[in-house]
């Protein structure tokens, strides 16, 4: 037991790690390539190339970790190259260095399919929900830490230093993950062919919360964490504000998937927090986009914090709740990869939007997607509902 406990904290730090060497940099990312004159359909193109990557290599990687019953390898791959991203970064400060960077990035997040099964396993089948929002906690966390050093630290800095401390952050990652034990009841699953692993792909349940997932990571990937740190320096916010209102961003974040995992917001469930937080989402993308109060706008950070806390980990494990375990990195790997179509082809749409008419336009299109996200959760589960009472009529007309 204590070598578990032991195992967990490790991967803990080394997930917190990896997430920080991913996002230090990225509340200036946006604000860095706009001083250095890239234009808006070009940093939308950037952004989406982290995504593009996810698409490509999310199911793959997912296959594979379940063909040789390991992740360790895809744990060390994954925070290596977060930290080559940020020294392509150092070395290439600018439109070609940051497109080739956000690419590996999106490399490296491929493999957070085994970061997540890998942690979950420590769990037992009632626990998924737990684990899975624990997991995603200390996810938020590394992001939150490097929020605050980005916002502590760019303006005295500059953009370079942020990437540098992106670069030691995975370096050290990478050695501590050569610790990493694999659960010593995990197989190699070498005789099983591929097209069985695939099969989970067909699952209606997996589908469904994948493209709810699209929707949420589209609508995160597009605002919180590019153009609305652009909205606010266009109205004049400081670096420090900008900084702070993605700190409480992950702030919100935390606490949100800290209460996901609790007992009483798991009373309630997916079926009134997936399509309540859609809709504060959509209230976001209007206010964020037609307000031009910086204090508000600071303030309604809380709103999406709450879609990478509660929506993000419901939506994960609602998608998990019927696969096999010999098919969970497959099915991870899948709902990785479509929810990635999402974090790819929003910002290029945003960015395009944005440059051809305006911002409004944009974040107009993303509240009215949120909207879609909550109305077709509410008819899903109004259905699953009307299914179960079907069936449980069922089993009492046969029994009597």
């Amino acid at each position: 037991m204590k070598k578990i406990i032991n195992q967990k904290i490790l991967l803990r730090i080394i997930v917190a790690l990896f997430w920080f060497a991913q996002y230090v940099y990225i509340p200036f990312q946006n604000p860095y390539l706009s001083m250095i004159n890239v234009s808006a359909n070009m940093i939308g193109t950037i952004i989406g190339s982290y995504g593009i990557s996810q698409c490509l290599l999310r199911l793959p990687v997912g296959v594979l970790a379940d063909s040789i019953g390991k992740h360790k390898c895809f744990i060390l791959i994954g925070i290596a190259f977060a930290g080559l991203a940020s020294f392509i970064r150092v070395i290439m400060p600018n439109s070609e260095g940051f497109l080739i960077a956000n690419i590996l990035s999106g490399i490296a997040s491929s493999t957070w399919i085994s970061y997540m099964i890998h942690y979950t396993g420590y769990f037992s089948y009632d626990d998924q929900q737990k684990g899975t929002s624990n997991i995603i906690l200390v996810n938020n966390i590394g992001i939150l830490a490097g929020f605050i050093v980005s916002t502590l630290f760019y303006d005295k800095l500059g953009m370079k230093a942020l990437c540098v401390m992106s670069a030691a952050s995975g370096m050290i990652g990478a050695v501590l993950a050569l610790n990493i034990k694999e659960h010593q009841n995990q197989k190699i699953n070498s005789n099983v062919p591929f097209s069985k692993y695939l099969l989970i792909c067909t699952n209606k349940r997996l589908i469904f919360f994948s493209i709810l997932a699209l929707i949420q990571q589209g609508i995160q990937m597009s605002t919180t964490m590019s153009f609305t740190t652009q909205i606010l320096k266009d109205l004049g916010a400081t670096s420090l504000i900008v900084g702070l209102s993605s700190i409480l961003y992950m702030i919100s974040a935390v606490l949100s998937a800290g209460f996901a995992s609790s007992k009483f917001c798991a009373k309630s469930g997916p079926k009134l927090w997936i399509p309540s937080v859609f809709s504060l989402i959509s209230v976001y993308c209007i206010l964020v986009s037609t307000l031009d109060s910086i204090p508000v706008i600071f303030l309604l950070q809380i709103l999406p914090g709450m879609s990478t806390g509660i929506l993000c980990s419901y939506l994960t494990s609602e998608a998990m709740k019927e696969v096999p375990q010999y098919q969970k990195s497959t099915a991870m790997g899948f709902f990785q990869a479509i929810y990635a179509i999402g974090m790819s082809i929003f910002p290029m749409f945003v960015g395009k939007i944005a440059s051809s008419t305006s911002i409004k336009n944009g974040y107009f299109l993303l509240a009215l997607l949120s909207i879609f996200g909550a109305a077709a959760s509410v008819i899903y589960y109004k259905n699953f509902n009307t299914n179960i009472l079907n069936q449980n009529d069922c089993i009492e007309s046969n029994e009597s």
